[in-house]
């Protein structure tokens, strides 16, 4: 199965960052993805070495991705960008097939179709960073 998913300029940065400040010589970035939470994803990365077994390696604007196959189904068409605001930073996994989520009427929700991935640290060699969406 082929997998195509976009980066804007802000998340090439952020991720070139987490896999260059890793310490892991050719280093890529694990990100495995599933289904729920409130977006409809729930989310963790790390840097790693190398891709696990089961797990594909993708290059994306330059950048290595281990992406297992669940997660490999659920980026393919979206856009991965990075926001930050003073109280929070994170990605956002932009599905542009997805319905907004119907439990919140705040006005801080995520437009339709975006998951907001916040980033409490950094995990490194195998350490994942656990996001809330």
């Amino acid at each position: 199965m082929s997998t195509s998913f976009t980066l804007t300029p802000a998340a090439e940065k952020f991720i070139g960052r987490i896999v260059r400040f890793s310490g892991i010589p050719s280093a890529g970035f694990r990100l495995l993805v599933s289904p729920g939470g409130c977006s409809g994803y729930s989310s963790e990365f790390s840097a790693e070495a190398a891709p696990k077994d089961g797990e594909q390696e993708f290059v994306v604007s330059g950048l290595k991705f281990f992406l297992p196959a669940e997660s490999r189904m659920l980026l393919d068409g979206v856009t991965i960008d990075f926001t930050e605001t003073p109280t929070s930073s994170g990605l956002s996994i932009i599905n542009p097939n997805q319905a907004a989520c119907g439990c919140s009427s705040a006005e801080s929700a995520a437009p339709p179709g975006v998951a907001k991935i916040e980033i409490g640290s950094i995990g490194r060699g195998g350490r994942p960073v656990t996001l809330a969406s």
